[in-house]
């Protein structure tokens, strides 16, 4: 007790002490803890470098995605509002910042995108079609199970019409991402590809015609032409494929011999016109072949039809010496003739230049008389040796062709009207038909006899007299003859003899052996014509009818 009572020490001086002691050591470890918070900020600030660049790999990742899904879908990720121009759209969807964006507090209030920058500032191309009840309907997405999936926010129900399309469309594409095959842009594409070009044209494969130099921002659906297209394949000898179709004048049979059959230019319009004094015009699509109009001629029982090559008029004649010509355009039936200065009685047979200048008219005597196209007056003539009894134009109609009873070839100047090559055909007493392939380059020359004599045009003109090719398979006067559009057929046909018609397959110089239809009657041809494209062959015979068929080879009419 009293060595307690001795010594006694105060509380205070006690906490003091303690305090005195404390003071160095807090010194002493705050300098190390700014070390340590000095190397910590440092790591984290590299951890967070770190993680930008991871997150703008990203980022660059996601834009490459959403431009294919964007090239290949369209506008998927933002409301597109149809009928308004892309500007628009895209100053509406900047603004539009709750359609666009949230807050995410727990990351820093880091402001994250949910679409990409490339899609809002993508150009937006103008809608066609303009749905106006896409703004007026509006589409509960958290009543049905299925659509919760398109909410952006927990307490999203009732949407748009046009937002509810573009979320489909985004889910579409994030269920079922693009490939890179299909990406348009071809600056994305492997340069591989562009070496196989010159291989595909080697093998007969080009790029259709508007599609070699297409932009990434032109949308390749909006037509329905062929993407690729196959060069043209040579037609096979030995057995043609066709199948008969229903008769081209079904709807109106004539009352008389068919004399004309011809395709208008644009392979849709069916000209039929014969002894009934009727023509016709019809619809041809294989089906039903509609009747579109039919006027009749009193005083003239039609020998020949023809539509001008720019298919603006039809040239019609008969036995008279005055011929028709009726308008397309204003559907009116003009009276020509009879010419001045002349005497012919008949103006049945004549053939109508490639640039529909000039109609040329057999005449008597050997006189081929010269009518301009434009005027219907007489502006010249050409004289044969002896009489004049087919025609046939060449070279774009700067060269016409005559042959008749003295058996030979005469090769016309139109612009000089003089004759600068007469040439005998072999074999021939007496030319009856004449015809030139679409190019030129060779022409056919029938006879009385049944021969045909097919020529290269070049090498008779050079002094080579041989026909390239003699055919005999006619025994009765040639009347008629057509090559197709591509000179691959030859059509020939005389009307004295049922199903005398051929056709000729011209690269083999061979008979189609399945041509005329054996269980079908083609009674007696008169005439014929083929389609434009092909597609489509016309035989007019003395029964009143016009037999349609198609050539399976061509793809279009």
């Amino acid at each position: 007790m009293s060595l307690i009572s001795q010594n006694p020490v105060s509380r205070n001086r006690v906490k003091a002490k303690r305090d005195d002691d404390d003071e160095p050591s807090i010194h002493e470890y705050s300098k190390d803890i700014e070390n340590v918070l000095e190397s910590d900020s440092e790591i984290s600030r590299l951890k967070k470098r770190k993680k930008e660049k991871e997150k703008q790999i990203e980022i660059e990742q996601e834009k490459e995605m959403k431009k294919l899904e964007n090239f290949l879908f369209g506008s998927i990720y933002s409301p597109v509002e149809f009928g308004k121009e892309g500007e628009e759209n895209a100053q509406n969807v900047a603004e539009d910042g709750s359609a666009l964006f949230f807050l995410d507090s727990s990351a820093n209030n880091v402001e994250l995108s949910e679409e990409s920058d490339y899609e809002v500032k993508s150009k937006e191309r103008k809608a066609v079609w303009v749905d106006e009840e896409e703004e007026r309907t509006t589409i509960n997405i958290a009543k049905v199970n299925r659509l919760r999936k398109l909410r952006k926010e927990e307490d999203e129900s009732v949407i748009s019409g046009s937002e509810y399309i573009s979320r489909l469309r985004a889910q579409h594409a994030k269920l079922n991402p693009g490939t890179e095959w299909a990406e348009l842009d071809s600056g994305l594409r492997n340069h591989s590809i562009y070496d196989d070009e010159s291989s595909d044209e080697e093998k007969g494969v080009v790029a259709a015609c508007g599609y070699r130099d297409v932009e990434v921002d032109d949308d390749i659906l909006r037509t329905n032409e062929d993407l690729v297209v196959k060069s043209r394949v040579k037609l096979l000898p030995g057995l043609l494929e066709y199948s008969r179709l229903v008769d081209a004048n079904a709807e109106e049979p004539s009352s008389g011999p068919i004399n004309s059959v011809q395709f208008h230019r644009n392979a849709q319009l069916l000209l039929a016109a014969g002894l009934d004094r009727r023509i016709s015009f019809f619809q041809i699509d294989g089906k039903r072949n509609t009747k579109i109009q039919s006027f009749f001629l009193e005083d003239c029982p039609v020998r020949k039809a023809s539509f001008s090559p720019d298919g603006s008029q039809v040239i019609i004649a008969g036995r008279r010496k005055f011929f028709y010509c009726f308008d397309l355009v204003k559907a009116k039936v003009d009276k020509i003739g009879p010419l001045v200065g002349r005497e012919e009685k008949s103006l049945e047979v004549f053939e109508v230049s490639p640039d529909s200048s000039t109609i040329a008219f057999l005449g008597n005597e050997g006189y081929i008389l010269l009518v301009s196209s434009k005027t219907k007056e007489l502006i010249g003539t050409l004289k044969m040796n002896g009489t004049v009894r087919s025609l046939a134009f060449a070279d774009d109609g700067k060269q016409l062709l005559s042959s008749g009873g003295d058996g030979q070839v005469y090769h016309w100047d139109m612009r000089t009207r003089t004759c600068f090559h007469k040439a005998v055909d072999e074999g021939c007493i007496n030319g009856t038909a004449l015809c030139t392939s679409p190019k030129g380059r060779m022409f056919a020359a029938g006879s009385d006899s049944g021969i045909v004599n097919i020529y290269n045009r070049d090498e008779f003109l050079g002094g080579k007299r041989k026909p390239i090719k003699t055919i005999e398979n006619l025994t009765t006067k040639v009347d008629f003859m057509k090559f197709n559009s591509d000179a691959q057929i030859l059509a020939i046909c005389s009307t004295m003899k049922k199903n005398s018609l051929k056709l000729i397959h011209v690269p083999s110089f061979t008979v189609y052996s399945n041509w005329p239809p054996l269980n079908k009657n083609l009674h007696y041809p008169r005439c014929l014509d083929f389609s434009p494209g092909g597609g489509f062959m016309a035989v007019g015979n003395a029964a009143g009818k016009v037999l349609l068929y198609k050539l399976h080879h061509y793809n279009h009419a």
